[in-house]
């Protein structure tokens, strides 16, 4: 199967990445900022040619991907596998908060246990390990249905971060020392069922800073 090009890109910026409110499933729109920031993407990637545009479909991703579908006339498809991790009954909150409210938990995150649970809250949480299953799956899944074409998928922090950590064989137990920016065009190659990465954290069409929400 010949190699599939996956141009992986974080949604623009929404009030709770401003505020540091962790939003997991829960389904934010962009702010003003953000919707900036999508245009701005657009815009960068008008002269690339898209077999298929693909989203979460969490209302910050799908904003985003149809700024940049918009210019290339073509529809988005969404993929739930392509959410956010589902945080539980952290989601919602601030990360002051949650470190307040579960300590425990919230040491067991910070510290990178992959296999620790999140309490539940209104949806069941996901253990990091499962989170990283599922996202690189769905963007496997995408490159498998393009083979030799190119496929924006547009994403979450959290899944640019598990698609960095499986190109370059990273543990998932290591700490995060890259950056996930809003609205950044990360490139990769999927060649022989594998993430190959080719460039990361392109912000250059973001004339202010993009944040990057720490794990």
């Amino acid at each position: 199967m010949p190699p599939t090009r996956i141009i992986l890109i974080r949604h623009g910026e929404t009030a709770w990445n401003a505020e540091r409110r962790l939003q997991g499933h829960i389904d934010i729109a962009l702010n003003t900022e953000g919707e900036r920031q999508a245009d701005a993407l657009a815009g960068a990637l008008a002269s690339e040619r898209f077999d298929a545009v693909v989203s979460s479909d969490l209302q910050r991703a799908l904003q985003t991907a149809l700024a940049v579908a918009g210019i290339h006339g073509i529809a988005v498809q969404t993929d739930p596998a392509l959410r956010e991790r589902c945080y539980g009954a952290f989601e919602g909150l601030l990360y002051a908060d949650i470190e307040q409210r579960y300590p425990a938990e919230f040491a067991a995150w910070q510290a990178r246990d992959v296999d620790s649970m999140v309490p539940d809250g209104e949806r069941r949480a996901e253990t990091f390990r499962q989170f990283y299953q599922r996202s690189i799956a769905g963007i496997l899944a995408w490159a498998h249905r393009h083979p030799g074409g190119t496929v924006a998928v547009v994403a979450h922090g959290g899944v640019l971060e598990c698609a960095y950590r499986a190109a370059l064989g990273l543990s998932l137990e290591t700490p995060r020392t890259f950056k996930v920016m809003n609205a950044s065009i990360n490139r990769f190659t999927v060649a022989q069922g594998k993430l190959v990465l080719d460039s990361w954290g392109e912000v250059a069409h973001l004339r202010q800073g993009a944040l990057d929400e720490l794990p």
